[in-house]
């Protein structure tokens, strides 16, 4: 079993997401600590916000006090409501939640069926709750929790799939709408990235894509994001959605202020340094692009290029899911920008070069043959003898010699 943790300072949003579910017949509660019920039984949005109420109001400083776990079994668990409740309750005692008011959710709108749980960092006084070594004591309470009720153990590998990454966007299994918001919920809450262009490069590694409108209504400008399914060769599939059907955290003004706290983030935690660790050592030990990307994924790095029609790179993007960063390769120095990597892969393009300086040769070594009558071209026929007369190779050879030194210029003014 695997645990993911996320903390917001959106707690509607939180309830909103599994509430929804609930509505479609696609989930629903099946237990609650401390929480206000209606006369039916049943919960919504409106009574389970008043059960936190007192707790939020009475918050001191606690930026993000929304805590919103989901635990995901094995698909070969079978396991029943009953053992779900207990599970979710004995996981929530061992983090020092227990006490606190939290409502679990059954999921059931995936083969995986999994519970989230809906709590707050901070308890009735307002003072946050202890989160230290959060990640480390929640991995060791999952591998307690599979011992107790005999679950299969979640392998390395998988740990980090359910932990990091959020499940890719596929058009064709329906549900689209929801299936984006989870993946960009997901990327605006853990992700750190430094700029608009790198935001979009990382939700296309989930198949979603993203695009700025701007306009003006009433005679106010106005600027918004529409989200939309791609596909496998990243084109666009199926309808767009307006980022206000999600919720503020997939709008403009929360993917900026994430943009700031990133760029803080980032230093003060020095997470540049690893990821161009790793990137360097892949570019010294692989020379073909399919083994340079390989290697990368196998340390949680992503690797997009961008190319134009004529199949030249001229922008990469590197996505560290372990440290959760994204970066332009620029960003990170002149030895991973664009460039490079061209030079290093786009093998086509210098054959391609080379057959036009020979055609170019060819033709040049031609020029001075007279087409009505060859026999009369007499220098043609003595230069064609003359050790100091280049021949249609040694053109070929010194316009390949010039072309390449040129490119190293080019290269060292990168």
């Amino acid at each position: 079993m695997v645990a993911k943790i996320s903390s917001s300072n959106t707690l509607y949003a939180a309830l909103a997401y599994n509430q929804i579910k609930v509505d479609e017949k696609r989930a629903k509660v099946i237990f609650s600590n401390k929480m206000i019920e209606n006369v039916d039984g049943n919960f919504n949005i409106h009574t389970c916000l008043k059960s936190f109420e007192p707790y939020l109001l009475a918050n001191r400083r606690t930026e993000k006090p929304v805590l919103h776990v989901s635990l995901n079994p094995d698909p070969k668990d079978c396991l029943s409501d009953e053992q779900l409740s207990e599970i979710a309750q004995i996981y929530m005692q061992k983090m020092g939640y227990g006490e606190q008011p939290y409502i679990v959710y059954k999921h059931e709108d995936i083969e995986r069926r999994h519970i989230h749980i809906v709590s707050l960092r901070v308890d009735e006084n307002g003072r946050k709750i202890d989160h230290n070594f959060e990640h480390r004591r929640s991995m060791t309470v999952c591998r307690d929790l599979e011992k107790q009720f005999c679950l299969v153990a979640a392998e390395g590998k998988q740990r980090r799939e359910e932990v990091f990454l959020p499940k890719p966007v596929n058009p064709e299994e329906g549900d689209v709408k929801h299936r984006i918001g989870n993946v960009i919920r997901g990327v605006t809450n853990d992700y750190c990235f430094l700029s608009f262009k790198e935001y979009k490069a990382l939700l296309s590694t989930f198949n979603v894509g993203v695009e700025e409108v701007r306009g003006e209504v009433k005679g106010k400008q106005y600027r918004g994001l529409i989200y939309s399914a791609l596909n496998g060769r990243g084109e666009k599939a199926g309808a767009s959605f307006n980022s206000s059907l999600f919720g503020k955290y997939a709008g403009m003004e929360n993917i900026e202020k994430r943009i700031e706290t990133s760029a803080e983030i980032i230093k003060n935690r020095k997470l540049k340094e690893r990821c161009k660790k790793v990137i360097s050592a892949a570019i010294r030990s692989e020379n073909s692009r399919a083994g340079f990307e390989k290697m990368l994924e196998k340390q949680g790095i992503s690797v997009l290029f961008r190319e134009n029609d004529e199949g030249r790179i001229y922008g990469v993007t590197f996505i560290d899911h372990n440290q959760k960063c994204v970066f332009n390769g620029s960003r990170l120095g002149k030895e991973f920008s664009a460039n490079i990597f061209n030079d290093k892969f786009n093998l086509k393009q210098d054959f391609q070069v080379i057959d036009e300086i020979a055609k170019n040769s060819e033709s040049k070594s031609c020029q001075s043959s007279n087409p009505e009558n060859p026999g009369l071209d007499f220098g043609g026929i003595f230069d064609l003898f003359s050790p100091d007369s280049p021949t249609g190779d040694d053109i070929a050879e010194q316009d390949l010699i010039r072309h390449t030194r040129k490119k190293k210029k080019r290269q060292r003014k990168i």
